[in-house]
């Protein structure tokens, strides 16, 4: 009976501290504050230091469950990345996540030398456990303060965050092989295991890609068993992969991103089925890892953990970005963003379990110093990144809520989908033949009467619209369904057409347009920035004005508008002469074509 007993006893506490994960997500978007922190600490203080005094040491145990959680975020990550938005992303971000790592765990293993007293090998662990980054607290941080970056730093970002993890871990498993082997010459074993890694891993996980949405679209499967069926195959790419020695995280994020470009059936449950899982995951394995921590052994290792961020954030991961986007034309602006934005997260104490789990000499070191790594890193970008996105001029204003939608799929067929929306008050107004040609409209459910197209006519608030789509073209219905009030706004503005040329809205205005950005027209300038997904109200900010997309027409901006910052009032007769020379010129511009 104490067995059954403790087994109750561990399914509640266990649940318990999902449960109270979960909540804490609120209070994050709430205060800015990172996910990841706020699920560390409730699992050190339900750790044996904290106020609910677990005792929780099995390293083993951690390392399963962080493999599987990884490898589901991993392929959730790849299945929602779309080709067309790496298009001019994918160099630099790979070889941020191969060659950057390897510099970055090279450059931190000198600090570490200096700092902890360690030879090579065991400074070179110390660089690769804290060399990868973490996209979804990055992201995460970006879109809670309502910014959207801009395309290609966009892309970098969140490509090497979700591609550099398979190098750090294939880097800390090798190292640890080494240094338990008692061997020095590191050379030839790394780019050995690195080849073998990397081609096995981009084999099958190509091929199981494949492989996986052809079952989908082929079995039929009772409903609700899609969701299921996938996660479960993405764990078995990964598994399946490190056990013929391949790079099984790598493996599983090419399959995300495969299976999430191809035609799919149920793809709407997938994917809200993934939403769940992945956060789900987070959350266990964040937890998991703040009960590892034991705070009073932290105390030694605080001073030169510290030492080691620095030199991380300031230092390793700056030179690291400047190197491997030298070569892409990047910005100043631009590479000194990437660096902020460098975030270090739940894999860096994943990877510090693994020298726990191999019993390596010092093994405790490692932990504490990724673990002050991670909390340091989280509580400076934590709070500043949103703000150096801003300062940098990198990211997008995005006043925008998105709208409600609801996915049904189709059985039978995945070149359609039924979306729903609730029509909201200040919609901007809506009738079935105002629809894209892609986009049908099927019925509208008005004060619980159901109504054809024809006879709803003009959709009116708290209507609820079902619309026949393809799944691929969907975010582009959000924009329909975004709030009139929260697009035009009430300043005064000055409008012209999308088609105008940025250099020659910069000459007019005064305002400061790069020189990569003149030939650019304004529609071109936010295509590019928004991987053809412009929206109303989404600024690009030159200098003391913005200019803001006010109508998008077939995903191109046909409307545009020129505003100015409050401190800049007073030049309004100024702007208002350039206005009207700018406004002459397209009409020219229009008479001659």
């Amino acid at each position: 009976m104490e067995v059954i007993g403790l087994s109750n006893l561990v399914l509640l506490v266990g649940a318990a501290l999902v449960v109270v994960g979960t909540l804490s997500s609120l209070l994050a978007a709430r205060f800015g504050a990172p996910l990841l922190l706020i699920f560390l600490l409730i699992g050190v203080l339900a750790g044996e230091d904290g106020p609910g005094g677990i005792h929780f040491s099995d390293y083993g145990a951690t390392y399963v469950v962080g493999s599987a959680a990884l490898a589901v975020i991993l392929f959730d990550g790849g299945l929602r990345m779309r080709a067309t938005t790496m298009r001019g992303a994918l160099a630099p971000a790979f070889l941020l996540s191969t060659a950057g790592v390897f510099m970055t765990a090279a450059l931190v293993a000198g600090a570490a030398m200096l700092l902890l007293g360690l030879g090579f090998l065991e400074g070179l662990l110390v660089g690769a456990i804290v060399a990868s980054t973490d996209a979804a607290a990055v992201l995460f941080l970006v879109r809670a303060q309502g910014l959207r970056l801009g395309r290609r730093v966009g892309a970098v970002i969140e490509i090497e965050s979700a591609t550099n993890d398979p190098a750090a871990v294939f880097l800390t498993i090798i190292l640890v092989e080494l240094l338990m082997a008692g061997s020095s010459h590191a050379g030839w074993e790394i780019l050995a295991g690195a080849g073998q890694e990397l081609v096995l891993g981009i084999a099958f996980g190509v091929a199981g890609g494949f492989l996986l949405a052809f079952m989908i679209n082929r079995i039929d499967l009772p409903a609700g068993l899609h969701p299921v069926f996938v996660v479960a195959s993405a764990i078995v790419i990964f598994a399946f992969t490190s056990v013929l020695h391949g790079s099984g995280f790598l493996a599983v994020y090419l399959a995300g991103l495969v299976v999430g470009n191809r035609p799919l059936r149920a793809l709407a449950a997938i994917t809200s089925f993934h939403d769940t899982v992945t956060w789900l995951c987070q959350i266990v394995m964040f937890v998991m890892l703040g009960l590892l921590v034991s705070p009073h052994s932290l105390i030694d290792a605080i001073l030169p953990g510290l030492g080691v961020a620095a030199f991380l954030i300031l230092l390793g991961r700056p030179a690291t970005v400047f190197i491997c986007l030298l070569p892409f034309g990047f910005s100043l602006r631009e590479k000194l963003f990437v660096s902020w934005a460098g975030l270090r997260g739940a894999v860096s104490i994943f990877l510090a379990t693994i020298p726990m789990l191999a019993g390596l000499p010092g093994a405790h070191t490692y932990f504490n110093i990724a673990f002050i790594v991670v909390v340091t890193s989280l509580l400076l970008h934590g709070w500043t990144l949103a703000l150096a996105a801003r300062r940098l001029d990198v990211a997008l204003a995005d006043p925008l809520r998105e709208p409600q939608r609801f996915e049904i799929d189709l059985p039978g067929q995945s070149e359609h989908e039924l979306v729903a929306y609730p029509v909201a008050a200040g919609t901007v107004g809506i009738r079935a033949d105002l629809l894209p040609e892609w986009a049908r409209m099927v019925l509208v459910v008005r004060e619980g009467k159901v109504l054809g197209p024809e006879e709803a006519g003009l959709l009116l608030s708290r209507d609820y619209v079902y619309l026949l789509t393809p799944p691929q073209r969907v975010h582009q219905l959000d924009r329909l369904f975004m709030l009139e009030d929260l697009v035009w706004g009430q300043d005064a503005a000055f409008p012209f057409a999308g088609e105008i040329r940025l250099g020659d809205i910069g000459e007019l205005y005064g305002l400061p347009i790069p020189p990569k950005d003149r030939d650019f027209t304004v529609a071109a300038a936010f295509a590019d920035r928004t991987d053809d997904r412009p929206a109303p109200g989404m600024r690009i900010v030159f200098g003391h004005a913005a200019i803001e997309v006010r109508q998008v027409e077939n995903g191109r901006v046909t409307l545009a508008a020129l505003r100015l910052e409050r401190e800049d009032a007073g030049r309004g007769t100024q702007f208002i002469q350039a206005f009207l020379r700018l406004a002459r010129k397209g009409r020219n511009q229009t008479g001659t074509m």
